[in-house]
């Protein structure tokens, strides 16, 4: 019976199909998503594989002139773990505290040799199990003692804060797989400003039903977060469109290309930097600085603002995250404007 071999009529056209297959544009997406790979991995082991505080924003109370002592001790500190900055009174420290302006605060009693260390778990767990540990043994080291007083406490059904966190994620992941159903079933283009808008529109409605869905899961099903039901409806609406309505514009300039570069966006940069497992001055100077202006570090500040420091210190999350929906929203008409190529024979038409 005759062989076929690889190079026989079978071979041939085995590797004509393999030519076929493999077309540069296939074989740069690979390589992109390889790079999504590698990327992916850099940025999460980089953000999170050796967490440690760094210019952690910290009140001292000290009375008259050993404030100033007190102060420069703890700027003082190996690796610059604190930014001590002196608050008049305790009351004046807890309230800073819950304005988000300083993360936990050192209040000395001169008349004894105990001092009150003052937390807020609810902005991060980890962060105020650091401070409690270098604090310690910082008054260790002066023959004092320290109390840990917890100002804003974690719920005991949010295991070291990540509710806020994950409900984010959860709500980022809804909005750019809505847009990338949309851009698989219809095109990655909208056809004409009309489509944009009611593209818009689908991701619009997904974000009041997912933030609505979220927000009941995580508080009155779960006992998660506490705090309002309906200000975690419009924070999850808000993430959830500012993402969909970013990953639609990308995909309208970008075609599927764009679907990358929002997870590239919000997942490969979002997500490390945003602050869950290890608060901001936990990370690395690169993260901490970029994670407020991408949704997930905006979203999961506010979140735990709404639950544990009585909706203080949202303002700035809030506009980044409607300044991301109106940048999506925007750029997507855009995308759907008509414009000219040449046809075939010179003269020159709209896109449809």
């Amino acid at each position: 019976m005759p062989q076929t071999t690889g190079t026989g009529p079978a071979g041939r056209s085995f590797l004509g199909e393999v030519k076929k297959a493999v077309t540069p544009r296939a074989a740069l997406l690979v390589v992109a998503v390889v790079a999504v790979q590698l990327l992916f991995i850099a940025s999460y082991v980089g953000a999170l594989h050796h967490p440690r505080m760094r210019d952690v924003p910290f009140g001292v109370v000290t009375p008259g002139a050993a404030a100033a002592q007190q102060k420069a001790r703890l700027e003082g500190l190996p690796g610059s773990p604190l930014d001590p900055r002196t608050a008049t009174d305790e009351a004046t420290a807890r309230e800073r505290i819950l304005h988000r302006e300083i993360d936990g605060a050192l209040v000395v009693d001169p008349d004894g040799r105990r001092d009150v260390l003052l937390v807020a778990s609810g902005g991060g767990s980890a962060l105020a199990t650091d401070l409690r540990a270098l604090l310690t043994d910082v008054e260790r080291a002066s023959g004092r003692t320290v109390r840990t007083v917890d100002v804003a406490p974690s719920s005991p059904q949010d295991f070291d804060g990540l509710s806020s966190f994950y409900v984010v994620v959860g709500w980022c992941v809804g909005g750019y797989l809505c847009a990338s159903i949309i851009a698989i079933s219809a095109g990655a283009r909208p056809a004409d400003p009309l489509r944009a808008a009611v593209r818009l529109g689908a991701v619009a409605l997904t974000a009041l039903v997912g933030g609505l869905g979220g927000a009941v899961i995580v508080g009155p099903v779960l006992g998660a977060l506490p705090g309002s039901v309906a200000a975690l409806w419009g924070l999850g609406a808000l993430v959830t469109f500012s993402v969909g309505a970013v990953t639609l514009a990308l995909q309208g300039f970008f075609d599927v290309v764009g679907i990358g570069l929002a997870i590239l966006l919000v997942v490969v940069a979002g997500n490390p930097s945003a602050g869950g497992a290890f608060p901001l001055p936990m990370l690395p100077p690169f993260w901490a600085s970029i994670g407020p202006a991408l949704p997930p570090g905006a979203g999961t500040w506010t979140a735990r603002s709404f639950a544990y420091f009585d909706g203080n210190a949202v303002l700035g999350p809030l506009l980044v995250l409607a300044a991301w929906a109106l940048a999506g929203s925007v750029l997507t008409m855009l995308s759907a404007v008509p414009h000219r190529e040449r046809n075939e024979e010179g003269t020159t038409a709209p896109t449809p």
